[in-house]
């Protein structure tokens, strides 16, 4: 005999029918950041927060061969359905082409609604799995495990999820949060110098819009962090996701478009698509976004001279550009300003410019000028 649920809705039918129909969807997402040392560790949370479903484990060529076989074995050896999948590393294949292929592979998978997708990497990977999850089945569970310093403090939180288009970056994407994070800062041994330069730098941008705490952590101990020392980057690691955390539940769908977390990406994100997606690292542009912004900053009076130099002194002290001959390809000043155009219709018309005015305190500024930010790429 069959088990029955009851289900009781009674509903009146409005008196008026000219009357607008008010529809109404609240939601609260809440998820566990686990910051550990050891993949042993990370395994034993990853499992617990699977919790016996299936698992769609999506990674990169590169990641796949360092970290995701070996990853997914693990899994599999627990005891869990675990299906693989790989796609060509690199910003150029954060794209929609990559994202349909993905969901293409996932249709044939047996992957349920209740299922897992897991997404082992970096910024691109995070990004582009983290969007596919949106879509697929109309929204799939998904757990982030960042491999890069980058993907640590900044990709893997916040819920942030897109692919890029040659007019913009993450022009294509979603707000939709991960049902956890798992960061194992024993993965970082494996990345070279720069990328844990680049991925340094969103954490300086932490420490500048928000706590001189980290900046000065920074300052104190950017030799052992960019040397992967694994209790110096766990320190930064969960210090840095506290904060952005913090910061993303004031306004997480981004209402409000006035965001300090947005400081040196408006040029930055320019800088990488004028670049073609790739040459310049994210971290790199958002560096020499950081930078520029600053200088806007200091020549408006809102930041002192040495406050400037602080700034940008360690952006040049862990070996981060601040200038355009330091930056890995030649960029063209005028190209991007004309690619904030694009950036100004994505933010209602309108290019705000996060400037710092002390650590832990910033104005967000609409009225920038073309000139304004010239000046500051050519400095």
């Amino acid at each position: 005999m069959g088990s029955y649920v009851r289900v009781s809705e009674r509903l009146p039918l409005p008196h008026d029918p000219d009357e607008a129909v008010v529809g109404s969807a609240d939601r609260h997402d809440q998820y566990p950041v686990h910051v550990c040392r050891s993949e042993d560790d990370a395994v034993t949370r990853l499992v617990a927060e699977i919790g016996g479903r299936r698992v769609a484990l999506v990674t990169d060529d590169t990641v796949a061969e360092l970290h995701a076989r070996r990853l997914a074995d693990r899994l599999t050896g627990t005891g869990l359905d675990v299906v693989m999948t790989s796609f060509p590393a690199g910003e150029a294949n954060k794209s929609v082409a990559t994202a349909t292929a993905l969901l293409d592979w996932l249709a044939g998978t047996e992957l349920a609604r209740r299922d897992v997708v897991v997404a082992v990497g970096g910024g691109v990977v995070i990004d582009t799995v983290g969007w596919v999850a949106s879509a697929y089945m109309r929204g799939v569970p998904y757990i982030n495990v960042p491999t890069t310093l980058l993907a640590d403090v900044d990709a893997a939180l916040g819920g942030k999820v897109a692919v890029d288009h040659p007019t913009a970056k993450n022009l294509i994407g979603a707000f939709y949060q991960p049902k956890a994070v798992v960061s194992n800062v024993g993965y970082l041994a494996t990345l070279d110098r720069r990328q844990m330069r680049a991925g340094l730098a969103e954490a300086i941008k932490k420490g500048v819009i928000s706590s001189p705490e980290l900046f000065e952590l920074i300052e104190l101990k950017h030799s052992d962090i960019l040397a992967a020392d694994p209790d110096t980057s766990a320190r930064l690691v969960h210090g840095a996701s506290a904060i952005k955390c913090e910061l993303i539940a004031k306004d997480p769908y981004e209402e409000d478009l006035r965001r300090p977390l947005n400081f040196g990406h408006t040029i930055g994100h320019a800088v990488e698509t004028v670049t073609g997606y790739g040459p310049v690292l994210h971290g790199e542009a958002v560096s020499f976004g950081m930078a520029c912004a600053a200088r806007i900053a200091q020549r408006r009076g809102l930041l002192a001279p040495a406050a400037l130099d602080r700034i940008t002194g360690l952006l040049t002290t862990v070996g981060l550009p601040t200038t355009l001959a330091e930056l890995p390809a030649p960029l063209d000043a005028g190209a991007t300003v004309a690619a904030l155009g694009q950036i100004r219709k994505i933010r209602d018309g309108l290019i705000r410019f996060v400037l710092p005015v002390q650590l832990g305190e910033t104005v967000i500024a609409d009225d920038v000028t073309d000139a304004e930010i010239r000046a500051a790429l050519t400095a």
